[in-house]
């Protein structure tokens, strides 16, 4: 029913156009398009693109028609990747003010006008955290360095007010510190347990997502390689207790306590709460004494 000229017989699978001679050379149960005059055919992905599209311009009765489906469906498996398309169409993952993702902030106090103002106080807040349970620990210090104790603990808190309590991690505004832990667009990867290089389940997340992301990256943990308090601690107070005159270098505490250098993010499955049996590098406990030469 096509006029001859201008037909042409194109590969589905990319819209090569065939010649007599390679049409006799495919393989059986190719599959061809045949196109009339004037018509384009760029291979099976222009039927994705079209697939996107129309999710893109008819997301929200996608939804819908997935959340009706969901509520008769009884087969564990189809509920399951229906449950999935409905979380993955909602996402709003560019939407960085309250105003333009309303339902993100549902449940969050009023001060909180973006998504990465939220995110960095938690991360200050974990941060925090951390600090109280070092100073906490001044009482189990030998009361004759406990002076010197909290002198660390000043310096510390001092370094940490200066970083903003390293909350520039969950900011996606501050590209060049947010990467160190985050890939394009708020995108978050765990970092596997503490004894292997990474985690078995490749469990990823972008908290900036969706409400119901944001809630399930709260559950994920930044976890101390060294353990903050079977190691780092203790040994921080008995360099204080046995310095003897020498320096303690406090700013290696600092780093296994409160930086990336000894803290990965996992998600709560690679969050092992065994011993790691791990302890600090004993050669990095004091500051190395500047040789002074003297001139004649």
């Amino acid at each position: 029913q096509l006029p001859l000229a201008g037909s042409r017989l194109c590969l589905y699978e990319d819209g090569t156009e065939l010649t007599e001679s390679f049409f006799r050379a495919l393989p059986p149960q190719t599959e061809l398009v045949l196109l009339g005059p004037g018509e384009s055919w760029r291979g099976c992905a222009g039927d994705i693109e079209r697939l996107l599209a129309a999710f893109c311009s008819q997301q929200g009765a996608v939804v819908e028609a997935a959340r009706r489906l969901l509520t008769d469906e009884r087969a564990p498996r189809r509920q399951k990747l229906l449950a999935d398309l409905i979380h993955n169409l909602s996402e709003n993952i560019l939407a960085e003010d309250r105003e333009d993702d309303k339902k993100w902030f549902e449940g969050l106090e009023s001060r909180f006008k973006n998504k990465s103002s939220y995110l960095r106080h938690s991360c200050e807040s974990r941060m925090r955290g951390y600090m109280r349970e070092v100073s906490g620990f001044i009482s189990n210090v030998h009361p004759a360095a406990r002076d010197a104790y909290r002198g660390i603990i000043d310096l510390m808190a001092d370094k940490l007010k200066s970083v903003k309590y390293n909350g520039c991690y969950f900011d996606r505004r501050e590209e060049e510190e947010a990467a160190r832990l985050c890939t394009a667009e708020g995108w978050f990867s765990c970092q596997g347990p503490f004894d292997r290089d990474d985690c078995p389940c490749k469990h990823s997340i972008n908290p900036y997502s969706n409400r119901e992301s944001r809630i399930l990256f709260s559950t994920w943990n930044l976890d101390h390689v060294i353990e903050k308090k079977r190691a780092v601690v203790p040994e921080l107070a008995e360099a204080v207790k046995t310095r003897d005159g020498r320096e303690v270098n406090w700013e290696y505490f600092y780093q296994l306590l409160f930086t990336l250098d000894n803290l990965k993010l996992v998600h709560i499955a690679c969050h092992k709460k065994t011993n790691h049996n791990l302890s600090c590098d004993k050669t990095r406990i004091y500051r190395k004494r500047k040789q002074t030469y003297e001139i004649s």
